[in-house]
């Protein structure tokens, strides 16, 4: 059976695993989740419930993701593996010569600069196109009927639908903004928890993607909507940036981890973080550390990494070096060493906050995929398209302005991304997908999750539930409340400087689907830390 059926080290799971036989869906938002189910019961595969789930938590959990976003998917199809980019690009226009001109620094975080071709859509029509059973618009349904008729707002959702509202309200004054504010506080606030919320203008759009395969979004009524929008507001996105873009199939990349492969999208995606750090603490044994030593070792792995990355990663295109060299076993051994029993202090600095939905989805004939997307930093850059639902992204807003940096801004390019779905096999043979959404915890979640499962065998319920960790900067790290206080002090006492939080909103939000080789029976896990759900049959 499962190699994952610990549930006692070292903490006690907060719900039950969950076993099912036809098929899996895991995700942050119940009312997603059926979504997705409803379309494995209807007959589509697990691709056609990634694309149903995804379709409706743009309208059930907009505070995290929109049409107006990027995405990203790992799916095993047929026994083998295939992975999808569909981060967009900077418009033509988007150039550093452009940003002096207006007298710009830094890159906003608002309006249209950081605004980039949206992938979402793409996404959507290739995954079907390539792998679905049924039609996109069957797809899209069940979002369009909530989009339509509306639902009510859960409790997370409420909270981060509240807190959101407050910053547009105090950075968001000028007219370009109007149209956020008219769709997503109708009544001049944020909607309340169990009050109903819905946008025909998504629903309508929606409909539109489905029917054209998403061509209307790229190379129609929608593409000119958003070019119109831009225009008036000294934008620099055009139908021409829409019309050129194309999702990118790429080879997934992987580490071995103490016999299990770990698979994860390459760059621009930070995913290569998650992979390099697991690899470097491989040399390391953690199995008999104390909870302090162990935390302190991942802890500082997870940096080295991340001083890579942000050194590293962009668009693979401007990038000055093969990133497979980060994941060379002698170079991550000659990393390993780097680590001693004193915190290192690196002037990296990672945004703190997050704005991402994760998904899973698994069918009957063991068809399964990793899926995200995201507007970043919540609802994105602040501007909707007016008549249409669609919330812009952000993603601009990664660039560097450094000309000598491989992830400077310029046109037509891809930037750093932070959203990153993860999979994992044994032998050639899937076990299964897992994420953990927000921001620059992605990879730290991932690498916390996957040595839960690995090293402690905990099930997928108890990897999620285990309290996390989250390097912030130089030698700052987050802290769940829930770790001992003995722990805290020890991790002290080696040079960190420990926040304690009890709002555990910023450690990521993680959902797991592991399938048994021999019984073929499929176990998820869903996150406690928000209103997430499995749902199955």
């Amino acid at each position: 059976m499962f190699d994952f059926m610990n549930n006692e080290y070292p903490f006690p799971s907060k719900r039950n695993v969950v076993y099912a036989k036809n098929g899996m869906v895991a995700t942050s938002m119940p009312l997603a989740s059926q979504a997705g189910l409803e379309i494995l019961k209807k007959g589509g595969n697990a691709i056609d419930a990634a694309v149903a789930t995804a379709a409706c938590l743009t309208v059930v959990e907009p505070t995290s993701n929109g049409i107006g976003g990027d995405a990203f998917a790992i799916v095993w199809m047929n026994e083998k593996l295939y992975g999808l980019n569909s981060s967009g690009y900077s418009p033509e226009k988007l150039t550093l010569d452009v940003l002096k001109e207006r007298n710009i620094t830094e890159i906003p975080r608002f309006g249209f600069i950081p605004v980039m071709v949206p992938g979402i859509p793409a996404a959507w029509a290739e995954l079907n196109k390539r792998f679905g059973k049924l039609s996109l618009l069957e797809c899209l349904e069940p979002a369009i009927k909530y989009a339509t008729e509306g639902y009510p707002i859960s409790p997370t959702l409420a909270h981060h639908w509240n807190n959101a509202y407050k910053i547009y309200q105090k950075n968001c004054t000028s007219s370009e903004f109007s149209s956020w504010f008219e769709t997503f506080a109708p009544n001049g606030r944020a909607p309340q928890e169990g009050e109903l919320w819905k946008s025909v203008d998504h629903a309508e759009t929606l409909r539109l993607i489905g029917k054209t395969n998403a061509d209307a979004f790229y190379n129609g009524i929608l593409a000119d909507k958003i070019e119109t929008f831009s225009l008036k507001y000294n934008g620099l996105i055009r139908r021409e940036d829409l019309m050129k873009f194309k999702p990118e199939w790429v080879d997934p990349i992987s580490v071995n981890y103490k016999g299990f492969d770990v698979w994860e999208i390459p760059p621009n995606g930070q995913g290569i973080v998650a992979l390099q750090a697991l690899k470097i603490i491989e040399n390391i044994d953690v199995s008999k550390m104390s909870d302090s030593k162990r935390l302190h070792t991942q802890i500082e792995a997870m940096k080295l990494a991340f001083k890579d990355a942000q050194t590293y990663i962009a668009d693979p295109k401007s990038m000055k070096l093969d990133y497979l060299s980060l994941l060379d076993p002698n170079y991550c051994l000659k990393q390993s060493r780097k680590i001693s029993s004193t915190a290192l202090n690196f002037e990296d600095i990672l945004p703190f906050g997050s704005g991402t939905v994760y998904l899973a989805t698994a069918d009957k004939e063991g068809n399964m995929v990793s899926y995200i997307q995201s507007n970043y930093m919540g609802f994105g850059s602040g501007l909707v398209v007016p008549g249409t639902g669609i919330a812009l992204q952000n993603r601009g807003h990664n660039f560097s302005l450094d000309k000598t940096h491989p992830n400077c801004l310029g046109p037509r390019k891809r930037s750093y991304h932070t959203i990153i779905p993860g999979f994992l096999t044994k032998n050639d043979r899937a076990i299964g997908p897992f994420g953990v959404m927000g921001g620059f915890m992605q990879p730290q979640g991932h690498m916390q999750v996957i040595m839960n499962s690995i090293d402690f065998h905990m099930n997928p319920q108890s990897a999620l539930d285990a309290p996390r960790w989250q390097w912030l900067e130089k030698n700052r790290v987050a802290m769940e409340n829930s770790w001992s206080p003995v722990v805290l002090d020890e991790l002290r006492s080696k040079g960190h400087e420990i926040i304690v939080l009890s709002d555990l909103s910023s450690f990521g939000r993680g959902e797991i689907i592991w399938k048994d080789q021999e019984s073929n029976i499929y176990m998820g896990g869903s996150e406690p830390r928000c209103d997430a759900t499995v749902s199955c049959w």
